[in-house]
């Protein structure tokens, strides 16, 4: 029972209210008040000078990115698109992922391979990318192993091929997340009834049946909420990753449109320009989300707003 006061104030409820206040207090500090730096998009903004003595250039920016840079934009959102729809075209491997590590009967075999494929998610883009150069440049130890099994005659450019870039950065993204986004699902799988299993026992289903008439069904719902999140963030694919395996010859295929603002806001000091293409894929992401949130609602009843 919830204990009230004579005015009915619900101490219980104001307490749990209390519990999460620092935390709303520091989204807001974190991701309120900074958008008061979209300002910045309608102004000729200098860094050094200040906002106060910045001329106001309205919507300067804005029409410089859609008819101006029209191509370098499509350019740049092509990557992003191609390397956010490989993402979630993968992004039911973390589902049976998960449901193949809880049918292992070795608890300690199990907890073996969930640490050995969690710790890569631990590990930096920097670090990755070093292990990456040792295995797969020209002189590195795939190269040279497939040479001397004579399985190819020269070294594969893995790092340099714009051609493969889309497939490898997203197999790469797969081995470093794969264990980490099982967790949730491993969780979603833990919340079943254990009653279901027993009752689907006695009627003589086997481990198969079991997997695909009740743990499926009782983690697709959790697999739809991840999956309207990332189609509603396909904008952004991130940026460690494609800034550290940034080179000239792979630039026209790894340059997303995190990347892109950054070298136009950071690295040539247009930061004008850069907030105004940082607004626009905010609107883009809150209009992808809210619209992916309908047809679910429409079509499976359910919706995460």
């Amino acid at each position: 029972m919830f204990k009230t006061t004579t005015r009915g104030i619900n101490w219980n409820r104001l307490s749990l209210l209390l519990m999460i206040l620092p935390f709303l207090i520091l989204i807001f500090l974190f991701s309120y008040i900074p958008l008061f730096g979209w300002s910045y998009a309608f102004f000729d903004y200098k860094p050094g000078l200040g906002l106060l003595h910045s001329p106001f250039a309205g919507l300067k920016y804005f029409h410089l990115m859609f008819f101006e840079q029209g191509s370098e934009l499509l350019r740049v959102l092509r990557n992003t698109f191609a390397l956010s729809f490989l993402g979630i075209l993968l992004s039911p491997l973390p589902v049976v992922f998960a449901v193949l590590l809880n049918e292992l009967r070795s608890k300690s075999f199990r907890k073996l391979v969930q640490t050995v494929t969690t710790l890569p998610n631990f590990v930096s883009w920097i670090i990755v990318y070093s292990i990456v150069v040792a295995f797969f440049s020209t002189d590195g130890v795939v190269n040279q192993l497939l040479m001397k099994l004579h399985w190819i005659s020269e070294p594969t450019q893995m790092l340099s091929n714009s051609e493969g870039t889309w497939l490898f950065q997203t197999a790469l993204g797969v081995w470093k997340s794969l264990g980490w986004s099982s967790i949730i699902f491993l969780a979603a799988i833990a919340g079943i009834d254990a009653e279901l299993y027993d009752a689907a026992k006695v009627d003589g289903a086997g481990r198969y049946r079991s997997i695909f008439h009740i743990t499926l069904p009782g983690i697709i719902p959790t697999f739809f909420v991840l999956l309207i999140l990332s189609i509603s963030n396909i904008l952004s694919v991130g940026f460690e990753q494609y800034f550290v395996f940034y080179n000239p010859l792979v630039a026209d295929r790894i340059e997303t449109l995190d990347y892109y603002v950054y070298r136009i806001g950071i690295a040539t000091n247009d930061v004008s320009f850069g907030t105004a293409i940082s607004i626009a894929k905010s609107i883009v992401s809150i209009t992808l989300l809210f619209s992916v949130n309908y047809l679910s609602k429409k079509m499976r009843g359910q919706a995460i707003i």
